[in-house]
């Protein structure tokens, strides 16, 4: 045990002395914070729309004055409308998302209890933005011909529909707990690798085989180390998400912290493990990229529904820890359920750990060091 304690304290002694570490390990995830944070956003919001009235009676401008009540659509800037209005060319050059044309019939028709066509022309390069428009469209028309009583409701069903633990529908409160996952992989791990990696780079190997230090007291008191900047690491994160985004814990915080504890293990283990196999820094830090970074990111749910990986990628994103821990953390910050809902995450993320930790430990008795 003295010998683990005393490798902790020499990586945490060299921790202090290199700025550019520290700087890695508190601002580079602030700034990861801030930036996925404020950047990304799930609900398509302020998309330009360009409106032509051939009509221009009473009737069209409540159902244009409709359109941008729904808060999603923006009138394009009129300095940009082409001189001609044609919507098609809007919509080629990209001035505006959607298109709607409003026929010079549009308010006798209705009047009279005949079907009119209203055209609407979408930009469908993103087919997700495409999808968005459409189905406001059409729920935004069917609410503004019943809200104006030219079509009776005769719905024999009308669901109540409440939002359950968010709703306000705070994308914050979705992003920024899945945020706390995806930086306590990448960051974390980051510097266990490049601690490693610089044992061999540096040559300081060499002391470590002649202390006949072995390879479980190496991991331990490499990974104690880099556990504890981990957990410094997420007090920072959290505090600033709390501050920043005025979001707080809807169920138990010690469920939080104990599953932090297992998932900062799992982390640390894993940039040891690669910092352990890499031959130089670059291809520690790409390594780390690549197979952290990329799974975190794409293969745990963080934004992309697990329902939507295909096979066989399906499969890996069965190993990747971020997955389980992403649920323990938007239960903490958002659904609350406690150890009822996520008992089952935390003991995925202290096998996986295990896993990781047995595979560390088997390269470095590769490298001769005593088990």
């Amino acid at each position: 045990m003295k010998r683990i304690l005393s490798q902790c304290y020499k990586e945490l002694s060299q921790f202090k002395r290199d700025r550019l570490t520290v700087a890695l390990a508190f601002i580079l995830p602030f700034i990861t914070l801030i930036i996925f944070g404020y950047a990304i956003r799930l609900e398509a919001k302020d998309i330009p729309l360009h409106i032509q009235d051939f009509d221009n009676t009473p009737l069209s401008r409540a159902y244009i004055e409709r359109l941008f009540a729904t808060n999603q659509f923006i009138p394009i800037a009129k300095g940009s409308q082409l001189s001609s209005s044609d919507p098609e060319e809007v919509v080629d050059r990209g001035l505006a998302k959607v298109a709607v044309v409003i026929p010079p019939d549009f308010s006798r028709k209705i009047k009279s209890e005949i079907p009119v066509e209203v055209q609407a022309i979408v930009d469908g390069s993103d087919v997700n933005n495409a999808r968005v428009i459409q189905n406001s469209i059409r729920a935004t028309t069917l609410y503004f011909l019943r809200s104006s009583k030219l079509q009776p409701n005769t719905n024999k069903v009308i669901p109540r529909i409440r939002l359950w633990f968010n709703p306000g529908r705070k994308e914050s409160l979705y992003i920024v707990p899945g945020l706390l996952g995806i930086i306590l992989w990448i960051y974390p791990s980051l510097l266990a690798a490049l601690a490693m990696v610089s044992e061999k780079v540096q040559g300081t190997i060499i002391q470590v085989y002649a202390s006949n230090l072995s390879a479980t007291e190496l991991l331990l008191g490499k990974g104690l180390a880099y556990l504890i900047i981990g957990i410094l690491e997420m007090i920072f994160i959290v505090g600033s998400g709390m501050l920043l985004w005025r979001i707080g814990f809807a169920g138990d915080p010690i469920l939080l912290l104990i599953s932090t504890l297992i998932y900062l293990t799992d982390s640390v283990m894993f940039g040891l493990l690669i910092g352990s196999r890499a031959a130089d820094r670059t291809s520690a830090i790409q390594a780390v990229a690549l197979i952290g970074f990329l799974t975190a990111f794409l293969l745990s749910g963080f934004i992309y529904p697990l329902s939507n990986i295909p096979f066989p990628l399906s499969l890996i994103s069965n190993i990747v820890p971020a997955r389980y821990y992403l649920e323990i953390s938007r239960d903490t910050f958002v659904r609350g359920t406690g150890w009822a809902g996520v008992w089952l995450f935390f003991i995925i993320l202290i096998i996986l750990g295990l896993f990781i930790f047995n595979a560390a430990r088997y390269t470095l008795r590769r490298m001769q060091l005593p088990d």
